[in-house]
């Protein structure tokens, strides 16, 4: 996507229509990319297959395919929302794609706000293609409470993408940034409970899931799906999230860059 392409219609399109415009070309820059409609957008669909036909019987009181899919969910919101935003803008970055964006007439709030409204596009749709396999495949109920389940989907987007702008100002090069990115979200992932019970951890591995943003964002969304609560009967979840979300909020501001960083 070149600066030149977006400028030309950008010259064209005042206020609301530039945001929309440039909200279609994230998507189409998304959806056309195999490796991020693969990793990004299947990946968890292909762990939840994998996942559910391992385990069996009951997970915190719940069939298994229900509890993993509640932990998938989370999963997907750092993995499309988190790492893909990180990579993205990486990428973007050091290829002076972003560089050239500024110099367009598009404004960068109107960037910046496409390009995080496209991230949740996409964590909804995987949201919803993971409750239909479940539906599918093992038969898990959708949510009764889907109001806040919305709710949920939507802090949480909004904190691991925080958190990916966070960390895209600390990473070199476009090259590493995967490997960066992965070394964060797996390890966390396995400590939080994204895929699976972490009861008979030991202690001391717990402890650091228990600090973790990603943790409560599955404790969020299991008390909503599993047990039909409200979001806002986990003021605690609720607010661990929002202060992960706002460090990560402050930390972009202060550090995030258009420009390529100099090797």
């Amino acid at each position: 996507m070149s600066a030149e392409a977006v400028a030309a219609p950008i010259r064209r399109a005042p206020g609301r229509r530039l945001f929309v415009h440039q909200l279609r070309a994230e998507q189409r820059v998304f959806w056309r990319s195999r490796e991020a409609a693969f990793f990004i957008f299947l990946f968890p669909l292909l762990l939840y297959v994998l996942l559910g036909s391992v385990y069996s019987g009951r997970i915190y009181g719940v069939p298994a395919a229900q509890a993993l899919l509640a932990g998938l969910i989370g999963y997907g919101c750092a993995n499309t929302s988190f790492a893909g935003l990180a990579i993205q803008l990486v990428a973007r970055r050091e290829s002076a794609i972003l560089k050239r964006l500024r110099a367009t007439p598009l404004p960068a709030a109107t960037y910046v706000a496409a390009l995080l409204f496209s991230t949740l596009i996409v964590f909804v749709l995987q949201t919803i293609a993971l409750f239909l396999l479940g539906s599918v495949l093992y038969g898990t109920p959708f949510p009764s409470a889907a109001g806040s389940l919305a709710v949920a989907v939507v802090l949480g987007s909004a904190v691991f993408a925080a958190l990916g702008v966070a960390l895209a100002s600390f990473i070199r090069s476009a090259e590493g940034s995967s490997a960066v990115v992965n070394f964060i979200l797996l390890p966390m992932a396995f400590l939080t409970g994204s895929f699976g019970p972490t009861r008979h951890y030991p202690p001391y591995l717990r402890a650091i899931g228990d600090v973790l943003p990603l943790k409560y964002l599955i404790d969020l969304v299991d008390a909503i799906y599993l047990h039909g609560h409200s979001v806002w009967t986990r003021p605690e979840d609720v607010a661990v999230l929002a202060a992960w979300g706002l460090a990560g909020l402050v930390i972009a501001l202060r550090r995030f860059r258009w420009e390529p960083r100099e090797r």
